[in-house]
């Protein structure tokens, strides 16, 4: 007699035999998803939809409405794409998978590219997904996974894999195409139906799809050419210097030489910030303040320092206002859908307030400025302010390029900062390490220095700061005079130092153990890198210590 056990899936309780697969399970039952489910969270542990079930435990089935699922679904789609281009052009149709891009990810491809060759593209991918092909998991011995991509000319892949010390690694098979990739992946090429690609020009197209943030549709594509220009500075800088993957960079570590590395990299941003302030200094006599926003952790604190510095040096005198010295009294503030206080939303801030005292300080007049006491949840108004002729006006917040504030003042008269780590650094050409990764490993090591947050502490409030991010910063991004990227090229290796230890410390139990896994299978690909040679007026010395700014 077989031997039966419990399953509670999504909440409702079944019976089923031992050894039942989650596939099986989709093909008797409603799921009630949106979109076909892709892998499944088994008591805190995500596992592949082939995998057998032996005992009792609950199940949550997850779509790409999902974190979880969304990246499943995106790794589903480049190796749907990589069959796609094996099958038209054999070996030599070759690409690169680069950055984010409007939702979608931008791909470079190393053949000439037309809008016709695309629509065969996506015609092709659509056969191999309405085909239904199974995508098989493999157990493959990492010398001879080595040896395959030397000899098909995938050496960063082959470089990639010498830095995993696992006797066996996995691949993923779909038809002739083997890959790695960083996640779990789906079963088959039916369950990533929602794609669509666009032409950007003859060696480059978006791949889009429905996002967690948007999930009912996919997005139309918006070209963000402030964003596109300075991922592809980022690009030619590093293809300059030599560091364009992670095993670029690890040969420069173990070959002694990141010291040097840290100093270029380092000098490039400090000139790239004094650019800005030669800008602001052209047009001192027009501008009266100066805006600056961006994502969480992307460094605005340091960087609003280091630039008042530099415009100090011009003759000019910064005063720095904070927006968040603006807020509702606590009574007030708008609460979310599950009852909590809502302090991202522009609401939050008393707008009214801050428009009226701006105007106020840019027409030369006195003005008795708020404090806003966190602990009391109220504005305190201790001292006045009032701007002299080479004062300006310097605000950083979240809402800072939002259009809806300030509107009293003529656009002329503002300059708007956007600043984010866009960073531009591959694993290898078909894995790339992400600009929101990256931004989490920051916050981590920060949270934990300067809060004494633990790694779950930070990852439960991620999901609700991703989500402000997207309403209240993103889409005013393009309206920025300026976009700063504070990602340093050589900073992975030392957020590793820092953050690998704090992420150990997630227990197996908890619902965060899986994000804290998926960070560590990244960072095992890096070399650690130490601190000591990178300075004091560094960004992410806002994020490890040390910081001339901070302490």
């Amino acid at each position: 007699m077989i031997e039966k056990i419990e399953l509670t899936i999504n909440n409702r309780k079944y019976k089923y035999d031992k050894g039942v697969t989650i596939e099986e399970i989709l093909m008797e039952r409603e799921t009630n998803t949106k979109y076909p489910v892709l892998i499944a969270r088994i008591n805190n542990r995500l596992k592949e939809l082939s995998t057998q079930i032996k005992q009792s435990c609950e199940i949550e089935l997850l779509d790409l409405t999902t974190p979880e699922g969304n990246r499943v679904h995106i790794n589903g789609l480049i190796l749907i794409l990589l069959y796609a281009l094996n099958i038209l052009y054999d070996n030599n149709g070759k690409i690169t998978v680069e950055h984010s891009l409007d939702k979608g990810i931008y791909i470079k491809t190393k053949f000439k590219l037309t809008e016709e060759k695309l629509k065969k593209i996506k015609e092709v991918m659509k056969e191999i997904i309405n085909k239904d092909l199974p995508i098989t998991k493999l157990a493959i011995d990492r010398l001879e996974a080595m040896k395959y991509y030397e000899e098909i000319d995938e050496k960063t892949k082959a470089g990639v894999l010498k830095y995993n010390t696992d006797n066996y690694i996995t691949l993923y098979r779909l038809g002739n195409v083997y890959d790695y990739f960083y996640s779990l992946m789906p079963t088959s090429t039916k369950k990533v139906k929602d794609f669509d690609l666009t032409y950007l020009n003859e060696n480059s197209f978006v791949l889009r799809f429905p996002t967690v943030f948007i999930n009912d549709r996919i997005k139309k594509y918006e070209h963000h050419q402030h964003m596109f220009d300075v991922f592809a500075e980022y690009k030619e800088w590093a293809n300059l210097i030599g560091v364009s993957n992670s095993v670029d960079l690890n040969r420069v570590v173990s070959t002694g030489k990141v010291s040097d590395l840290i100093k270029i990299d380092e000098t490039l941003q400090s000139n790239r910030l004094l650019k800005v302030a030669k800008e602001i200094n052209r047009k001192k006599s027009n501008i009266k303040v100066i805006l600056m926003a961006g994502p969480s952790s992307s460094g605005k604190t340091t960087t609003s320092r280091k630039l008042c510095m530099y415009l100090k040096s011009f003759g000019l005198h910064p005063i720095a206002v904070g927006m968040d010295d603006y807020f509702v009294e606590r009574e007030d503030t708008p609460k979310d859908e599950n009852g909590n206080y809502d302090f991202e939303c522009l609401e939050a801030i008393d707008i009214k307030l801050f428009d009226k005292q701006i105007s106020k300080l840019l027409a030369g007049e006195e003005v008795l400025v708020p404090t806003y006491n966190f602990g009391l949840g109220k504005k305190e108004y201790n001292h006045t302010m009032k701007l002299e002729k080479n004062d300006v006006l310097i605000i950083e917040g979240i809402h800072a390029l939002d259009t809806k504030i300030l509107m009293n003042i003529p656009r002329e008269k503002k300059f708007k900062i956007y600043i984010s780590p866009l960073t531009g650094l591959l694993m290898d050409a078909h894995n790339r390490f992400s600009t929101t990764d990256n931004r989490l490993l920051r916050r981590i090591v920060r949270d934990n220095r300067t809060r004494n947050y633990k790694v779950e502490d930070t990852l439960k409030q991620w999901a609700s700061v991703r989500e402000g991010e997207e309403k209240y910063i993103f889409p005013f991004q393009d309206d920025a005079d300026e976009t700063i990227n504070s990602a340093a090229i050589y900073e992975i290796g030392v957020l590793k130092t820092y953050v690998e230890p704090l992420l150990y410390s997630v227990d197996n139990n908890s619902i965060y153990y899986e994000e804290a896994k998926r960070l560590i299978n990244f960072l095992r690909l890096f070399l650690p890198i130490p601190s000591e040679a990178i300075p004091e007026d560094a960004v992410i010395r806002e994020f490890i210590g040390g910081s001339y700014f901070h302490e």
